[in-house]
């Protein structure tokens, strides 16, 4: 199982949106995230680094300017996904990400004490 390290631009701009209040709470994940062709699109419009900004975490054993550098996306590129950050934390448990996890932990508490 690959290393992940946590991305903290990700996670803060996560935070950021949370707390701006854009965020999606009714839809599932699974019709929630983006296509590959909407991911490449993302890459094309807001380059490599507004690409990245969406995912949880780094694959360092991937290369700087490929897709699959990043991992656990947490949103549809406009908005932070509810469950997509609850899937992001049972994955990262079931597969030994524990900082990926808590990461993942962290932000669905503050998007939950948002929503209340």
């Amino acid at each position: 199982m690959p290393d992940y390290d946590v991305n903290e631009a990700g996670v803060a701009h996560a935070r950021e949106l949370i707390d701006a209040g854009e965020y999606d709470d009714q839809t599932e994940w699974s019709d929630a995230a983006p296509s590959t062709a909407e991911e490449n699109e993302e890459r094309d419009d807001e380059g490599q680094e507004g690409y990245a900004q969406w995912h949880l975490a780094v694959d360092p054993d991937k290369g700087e300017g490929t897709k699959g550098r990043y991992r656990f996306p947490y949103g549809d590129f406009t908005k932070v996904n509810r469950a997509a950050l609850i899937h992001a934390k049972q994955r990262a448990s079931q597969n030994d990400h524990p900082e990926i996890e808590e990461a993942a932990d962290d932000l669905l508490q503050r998007l939950d004490a948002k929503r209340s």
